[in-house]
């Protein structure tokens, strides 16, 4: 089965602040600030609600029988349409094993309120058994289903209290970690402009997430080490072949320069 591994970026979705909080004369930064605000008032942090959020990246590594892949959706001014729409024929034509950090928890909920909002459609994805058997026990959308697989759900036993962030757990397992961003910095680079950072960034993110499903497939036994290091070489040639700054950085971090 092909592997997906995905990881998504957003901003504060300020057309829908610019509505509900009847704000229709404010700029993007003002709408925001009072989405910030409110949050603070109902919860005591501005972590906006998960359908307030607009996806501006996803970054996604494949692996299949023809090989690696590291890419992000779409070009750098494609609209939020285009990048759900895109993630969803994938699954619509692969039928991917999806793999996340925290998927279940933020960028899966997030995409399916983007997908509501745009009309994508999204059969495969949504499939329960109806139409094809094999889904019937293993799907996408249950929690205990390993059709996608939320790395941080599985590894802290489904326990909120044992829940690591992404860039603790790979350093944990010594790969980079963050490189470039952190996630609390997108909306400050979105509203500069800098989306090419911010796809970068995404990028480093599901790197870091497939080195540390690498080593939880070798921890349950569908690895060997001998092939969990012929993993880790095709990542660094990848990254050496493609030769981008931001992945020759991620490859000196890791010590594989």
């Amino acid at each position: 089965m092909n592997t997906l591994v995905f990881d998504i970026e957003t901003v504060p979705d300020t057309d829908f602040g610019r509505r509900y909080l009847g704000l229709e004369d404010l700029a993007d930064e003002a709408v925001a600030q009072a989405m910030f605000q409110r949050r603070r008032e109902q919860s005591g942090n501005d972590f906006l609600p998960l359908h307030q959020h607009r996806v501006v990246a996803i970054s996604c590594v494949m692996r299949s029988r023809e090989g690696l892949k590291l890419w992000t959706l779409g070009d750098p001014d494609s609209d939020e349409a285009e990048l759900v729409a895109r993630f969803f024929d994938g699954i619509e034509r692969f039928s991917p094993e999806l793999v996340s950090w925290n998927g279940s928890g933020f960028d899966l909920p997030v995409l399916h309120y983007r997908a509501l909002r745009h009309g994508v459609v999204a059969t495969r994805y949504w499939e329960t058994g109806d139409a094809d058997r094999d889904f019937r026990y293993n799907n996408y959308l249950s929690r205990f289903h390993w059709r996608h697989l939320d790395l941080m759900d599985v590894l802290s036993g489904f326990q909120f209290r044992g829940a690591a962030r992404l860039d603790e757990a790979a350093v944990l397992l010594g790969f980079p970690g963050k490189i470039g961003l952190s996630g609390d910095r997108v909306w400050d680079e979105w509203r500069a402009g800098r989306i090419d950072a911010i796809r970068d960034y995404c990028e480093t993110d599901v790197l870091n997430t497939w080195l540390v499903f690498l080593r939880f497939e070798l921890m349950r036994g569908r690895r060997s080490p001998a092939e969990l290091e012929q993993e880790l070489d095709l990542v660094a040639a990848l990254l050496r072949e493609d030769g981008r700054p931001h992945l020759l950085e991620f490859l000196a971090a890791w010590g594989r320069a």
